[in-house]
């Protein structure tokens, strides 16, 4: 089953899927194309608008590529939590000239509608986050021709990823730009979240599932390493959202290098999920506030942060980004997967030297 998957593509390089309008099929080609795997995130996007960015990409390369969808998520947010929250941001929505928005927006990202899409029009390999599908889904999948992986943030989601029958697991470490995917929201585990090379290796010994490394790599010598430890490929967010091919703002992109935003943290302020962003204003004065609550608190600020982009205030956006963001490279996409496959080369070749790997 690794070698099913990192058939699909020369390098063992994967672009994460990032939602909120990151992984445009222009990035994905130019992964893809330069020997990666290319990424289209239908998360926050209608059944239509994942299809339409699918029949784009496909004119634009022949190349294989995958789409990641969001799994429904059960209700069981606190609404007198959600409504504190909201009277607390009313104060932002005051700053922004703008309103909050609603809470009950929907919950389901429409799963079922996308789902029927990707088995009417079957694509190389489908991910999912934030759950697990069903096992007649992933053989559904199987059956059309499609590669499924499945996030796992620990060993005891790996195993429930396995007996669902996914092809492969996405080993997402804490170090990891963005949300969380963990299956349950559980506020009781915030902030025991396992670096990778570790879950890499509980994950190995716990199942037998080839594994995507995922969280904070920016470098060749990382993926490496990653190999090293037990996985079949690499998926990197961080470093191909500063590319000029990726949907980001100008403004997420310049704070990933930006000395005003030092460091990082997971934070429930923007989402109530779990998701790792670079600490700015909003983050800090929200954050210790925000309740477990996704994704009635992402459609509450929904509003504020896209009224924060279009007035250019980095100050009030999620600026999602993986530990290693300083060490973001502005080249192209498909440049910076052939600078990582050359790193990753000479890294192996280093390794080989000193008689560390066979």
């Amino acid at each position: 089953m690794s070698s099913a998957l990192t058939d699909l593509f020369p390098f063992p390089i994967v672009q994460a899927p990032m939602a909120g309008g990151v992984s445009v099929p222009h990035l994905a080609q130019a992964v893809s194309e330069a020997g990666g795997l290319g990424f289209l995130a239908a998360g926050y996007k209608t059944a239509d608008g994942m299809y339409q960015e699918i029949k784009q990409l496909r004119g634009l390369t022949t190349k294989p590529f995958g789409v990641n969808l969001f799994m429904p998520q059960p209700e069981y947010a606190d609404r007198a939590a959600v409504d504190v929250y909201a009277h607390q941001l009313a104060g932002e929505a005051a700053w922004y000239d703008t309103e909050l928005g609603d809470p009950d927006s929907g919950r389901d990202d429409g799963y079922e509608a996308k789902l029927a899409v990707l088995l009417d029009n079957p694509v190389p390999v489908a991910s999912f986050h934030f759950g697990v599908p069903s096992s007649d889904v992933l053989e559904s999948l199987r059956r059309a021709g499609t590669f499924t992986l499945v996030t796992a943030t620990t060993p005891d989601e790996a195993l429930a990823v396995e007996r669902a029958g996914a092809d492969a697991v996405i080993a997402q470490g804490v170090e990891a730009g963005g949300h969380q995917g963990t299956h349950r929201d559980n506020p009781e585990t915030d902030g025991t979240g396992i670096g990778l090379l570790s879950l890499i290796a509980q994950i190995r010994e716990a199942v037998g599932l080839p594994i995507v490394a995922a969280g904070g790599i920016m470098r060749g010598s990382q993926i490496a390493a990653a190999l090293a430890a037990g996985a079949s490929a690499a998926q990197l967010g961080t470093a191909f959202l500063a590319t000029p091919e990726s949907g980001a703002t100008a403004l997420h992109k310049q704070a990933l290098t930006n000395p005003l935003f030092a460091r990082t943290e997971l934070t429930r302020a923007f989402s109530g999920r779990p998701a790792r962003g670079l600490v700015n204003r909003f983050l800090r004065e929200h954050g210790p506030y925000a309740p477990a609550a996704y994704p009635e608190v992402h459609h509450l600020t929904s509003p504020l942060r896209k009224k924060a982009a279009s007035s250019g205030d980095p100050q009030g956006l999620a600026l999602w980004a993986g530990q290693g963001h300083r060490m973001a490279r502005e080249l192209p996409a498909g440049q910076l997967v052939e600078v990582l496959a050359a790193e990753l080369d000479a890294a192996r070749t280093a390794l080989s030297a000193k008689g560390e790997i066979r």
